[in-house]
């Protein structure tokens, strides 16, 4: 059987608190199910359905009673541990101008594919979790979505959401037959605007390390650095199956500087960015004996 992953990754948030919901369905040697994924501020859940709740009607996925659209999120989940319902709707959806893989879509092969389905849109509504109702009027989310055999390696992740916009960095090894290179995808929504960074229009990673990714594209340059290195256990794909562990931080401190030439276009310390980073820290020098 041919491992095989497909995720979406609804982000949404207030000036108080953070959620993420993660739908997704998986077909691997060890059988085939579908899942949803649940992020707090404090806590992360996990929900196995079988593989016959899954159905995707366009843009519309649904797992069980539990429905996932650009429009809004329905939500009804019981499980131990677990009691959470939703009510969410969505403003009109910030598109990409093209798709964020660029050409690097029609390469067959490739271990994970990348999709932002909306830089940006509203969200109104209510979730409550083990009796805890986070409301959002007038909220901000983000949507996205993965799909392959596997998450990268190494890689490192961040998505911010701020007043003038948004933005959305992804620096990853990429295994493309016997060879690997540093693949990029990433943009800056801000002030109506979409920078669009990616290795196929020449982007170069100046650096990649110690919780802080440089990345330049002819005369830009974008700055991230975490500033916290806790986070949640989240589970994540390998060749189909949810077998990986990796941390996401839903809503911590992350630095970003975007720069042209010398002037900067955006800076700005987002104590409520989210940020997954799987990249060993380089290690400290040896002290002479």
């Amino acid at each position: 059987m041919k491992a095989y992953f497909c995720g979406w990754y609804y982000r949404f948030q207030s000036d108080t608190h953070t959620l993420a919901l993660i739908p997704s369905y998986h077909k691997s040697g060890t059988g085939n199910f579908s899942m949803i994924q649940l992020i707090t501020d404090t806590d992360a859940y996990a929900v196995s359905f079988p593989f016959s709740d899954f159905t995707k009607h366009g843009d519309t996925v649904c797992i069980g009673e539990n429905t996932f659209s650009p429009r809004g999120i329905s939500l009804d989940l019981s499980a131990p541990g677990l009691d959470a319902t939703a009510h969410l709707t969505f403003g009109e959806n910030a598109r990409l101008r093209y798709d964020i893989m660029g050409p690097f879509r029609l390469v067959p092969f490739m271990e994970c594919r990348h999709s932002v389905f909306s830089m940006r849109h509203t969200v109104t509504g209510t979730v409550t979790v083990n009796g805890v109702e986070y409301r959002f009027d007038d909220g901000v989310g983000y949507t996205e979505g993965d799909r392959g055999r596997s998450f990268p390696r190494v890689y490192a992740w961040t998505q911010s959401s701020f007043p003038e916009g948004s933005l959305m960095l992804s620096v990853a090894e990429i295994p493309l037959g016997k060879l690997r290179f540093t693949g990029i995808i990433g943009f800056v929504f801000l002030g109506g605007r979409e920078y669009r960074i990616a290795t196929y229009l020449g982007a170069k990673a100046e650096k990649i390390g110690d919780g802080e990714l440089v990345v330049r594209q002819g005369c830009y340059r974008l700055t991230v650095r975490r500033l916290t290195q806790v986070g949640h256990l989240l589970r994540a794909p390998r060749e189909g199956a949810m077998t990986r562990t990796i941390r996401e931080h839903p809503a911590c401190p992350v630095y970003y500087r975007f720069e042209r030439d010398d002037t900067v276009l955006f800076e700005k310390t987002d104590e409520r960015a989210a940020m997954e980073y799987e990249i060993p820290d380089t290690p400290a020098p040896a002290e002479p004996c």
